[in-house]
């Protein structure tokens, strides 16, 4: 089994691409030790490109894939956006702050968009791909599944909130998802080992 580090402390990530990346023998696991990476990038692309150098250095598999997503929001010019996880302290606070924002918008289209990027053990980008997902920001929480900002987003071609969808559901429909199996998809093409 091709084992892969990915480049996040969420254990939530590892166990939902771990859900979606099953019937391809391959398991990601978390960096070892504390990671911590410095994101400066301008957009989500660069940001992961961030966090995959920063887990590369551990050596510790031969390939690293990092994500970077977020919420974006018409009517706020994009916002959250790449600021996503730090828009508010706690999932609760951000989940506020941006329903506040949205308060008296006409507009409620947004869209989850999520980068990942593979680079190998030598810090070398090996492929990139940025994908979305579709929806509407609701006016209140639904659905007890997910997390992030799942809970206020309406997934259009599911007719249902984020939250609201099974794992299985979600793994169909997820802006991870769907970069994710662009992923796994390059990587059964070039027959990575």
């Amino acid at each position: 089994m091709l084992k892969i580090t990915l480049a996040t402390s969420n254990p939530h990530k590892v166990e939902e691409i771990n859900l979606i990346a099953k019937n391809y023998d391959i398991e990601f696991i978390l960096p070892k030790g504390e990671f911590d990476p410095v994101e400066d990038g301008k957009n989500f692309i660069e940001n992961a490109r961030c966090k995959a150098l920063c887990a590369s250095k551990s050596g510790e598999t031969q390939f690293y894939l990092a994500d970077d997503s977020g919420l974006c929001c018409e009517a706020l010019n994009g916002a959250p956006g790449i600021y996503s996880a730090r828009y508010a302290k706690t999932p609760k606070e951000r989940i506020n702050k941006l329903l506040l924002a949205m308060d008296k918008k006409e507009n409620r289209n947004a869209k989850f968009v999520c980068a990942m990027v593979i680079c190998d053990r030598e810090g070398k980008f090996i492929f990139e791909t940025e994908q979305t997902c579709q929806g509407l920001i609701m006016k209140e929480e639904k659905g007890t599944g997910g997390f992030g900002y799942d809970p206020i987003f309406f997934v259009t071609s599911q007719n249902k909130g984020m939250a609201e969808l099974s794992k299985e559901e979600k793994a169909q429909v997820s802006h991870r998802a769907k970069a994710l199996n662009k992923v796994l998809e390059w990587i059964k093409s070039e027959k990575v080992k």
